[in-house]
């Protein structure tokens, strides 16, 4: 008896341990993201053949039935990501994720592959499970070329 009671009173001041670091801890302030007017425009072909290869069947109910989910796919693809050729980044290796670590975004497309190269006018940074809403911006290499992939954060800092 005197057993169980110990084990409940321990696991009570575990709990309550947790909860108050949890309270401590400091959150991130949230910026409002600035949209640029680009992002009125409607869906381009391209745009629009990138979500539906990603999200296939469901890109009406998660992605078109959604107007703020379309301006900021549409922010992120106009105004967000580049891809740029930088042969000076490619000595610094370990320094760069390669997208082929992060993988691939196939939770609506289990078809899809991973680029054995990089040609501008089919490559799909959508199907890569990389870090686009994360804070701050981030780079990464498209394998075996001399291809990066810049995110810039959604939010600037004052």
């Amino acid at each position: 008896m005197k057993f169980k009671v110990f084990f409940t009173l321990a696991f009570g001041v575990l709990l309550f341990a947790q909860q108050g670091v949890a309270q401590t801890q400091k959150k991130q302030q949230t910026q409002l993201v600035k949209y640029k007017k680009n992002v009125e425009a409607p869906l381009t072909a391209k745009e629009m053949g990138m979500l539906q290869e990603v999200y296939q069947d469901k890109l009406q109910t998660y992605v078109l039935s959604n107007p703020q989910r379309v301006k900021d796919f549409k922010h992120l693809l106009r105004n967000r990501v580049s891809i740029k050729k930088r042969p000076n980044l490619v000595s610094n290796k370990d320094k760069y994720k390669l997208i082929s670590a992060v993988g691939l975004f196939n939770n609506y497309n289990s078809n899809l592959v991973l680029d054995k190269s990089y040609d501008a006018s089919t490559f799909n940074v959508l199907k890569y499970n990389l870090q686009f809403f994360g804070i701050g911006s981030s780079m990464y290499r498209i394998d075996n070329t001399e291809y990066f992939i810049t995110i810039k954060s959604q939010t600037i800092r004052k």
